[in-house]
């Protein structure tokens, strides 16, 4: 289980701790915040470019494989769904809409690039972005 803790602290600077380790999100200056740390859609983001590195690397390591390098690009950003062409024709109204690219380094043949195309694809963060979340909250007073 992971758990995060965030404390609002001043304007639109959080607090966020996991027991172990400390740091900041925040908004920024035109959106009334002081930019004091990325926003929450940067961590979100981040937390999915850290995961697929993460997971190409763990992946690259098992097989014995070379990579020198893996780096990943994320944005976001809200579309409307007769702008998106890889969208299925039901598709309606604005959609959430996350941009990959992922750069790799290493002494790779074409089967192994094409494994560890799929293999991008399959980090943890990103199968539960896509697969939905089930909330269960509650608001305490």
């Amino acid at each position: 289980m992971t758990t995060i803790t965030a404390d609002l602290t001043e304007g639109a600077v959080v607090e966020l701790r996991n027991g172990r380790h400390v740091w900041t999100a925040d908004e920024p200056i035109e959106l009334d915040g002081t930019d004091t740390g990325p926003n929450p859609y940067e961590l979100l983001l981040g937390a999915l470019g850290a995961c697929t590195c993460i997971t190409i690397s763990y992946y690259c390591k098992r097989k014995g494989w070379k990579l020198h390098s893996v780096s990943a690009k994320y944005t976001y950003d809200k579309i409307h769904a007769d702008d998106c062409a890889h969208c299925d024709d039901d598709a309606q109204g604005f959609l959430h809409n996350v941009t990959s690219e992922i750069f790799m380094d290493g002494d790779f043949d074409d089967e192994q690039r094409a494994r560890l195309a799929q293999i991008a694809e399959r980090c943890p963060v990103h199968k539960t972005l896509e697969a939905g979340l089930v909330f269960d909250e509650t608001v305490t007073f």
